[in-house]
């Protein structure tokens, strides 16, 4: 995958997850009835992530960054389309779960294929260059969602989200390697 390719599907990837996280906890909370459920809830989300790390980080080096990347992009497209049909806590776990999982991948597999794609000289300037791109999406994503879901339904952002991932994940279907 090229390094555009690359920054351009990241950059989607983050726009997505900006459109669901900051509205999420309105839709989780018609589901729970306590706080520490949302504890709950993040805490499975962030152990299942630390466990993950590791494992992923070996495969990352053996299957490649690219494959990594379009398993995470569509997982979180199928994943997103759950969570308007969540009515018990339990199910919400079950999400967190995956996507302590998912989001593992995508954080492990972001930061290996920028310590591939860039060169060591000039390191700081390039990833700092990535994220000027990837927070312009998010910041992007999360004003217009705002007024979204003033028209439509908090559950919508949800399918919005998950078409978006689905995008990210054909952007990175297309072979060409940079050498």
């Amino acid at each position: 995958m090229n390094f555009q390719r690359f920054i351009f599907s990241q950059s989607l990837l983050v726009m997505a997850s900006s459109m669901i996280f900051p509205f999420y906890i309105l839709l989780l909370r018609n589901v729970g009835d306590s706080y520490s459920q949302f504890g709950w809830a993040y805490g499975l989300f962030a152990l299942t992530s630390a466990v993950a790390y590791p494992v992923i980080g070996k495969i990352a080096d053996k299957s490649g960054d690219r494959l990594l990347l379009i398993m995470y992009a569509w997982g979180m497209a199928v994943i997103l389309l759950f969570f308007p049909l969540v009515t018990e806590v339990w199910q919400v776990y079950i999400l967190q779960i995956i996507m302590g999982l998912l989001g593992a991948l995508q954080k492990n597999t972001e930061k290996t294929s920028l310590a591939r794609h860039v060169a060591k000289e000039t390191a700081g300037k390039e990833i700092g260059n990535y994220h000027i791109w990837t927070s312009v999406g998010a910041s992007v994503a999360i004003i217009l969602t705002g007024y979204i879901v003033d028209f439509l339904t908090i559950g919508s952002i949800f399918y919005l989200a998950s078409f978006v991932y689905v995008i990210s994940g054909i952007i990175l279907l297309k072979k060409q390697e940079d050498h």
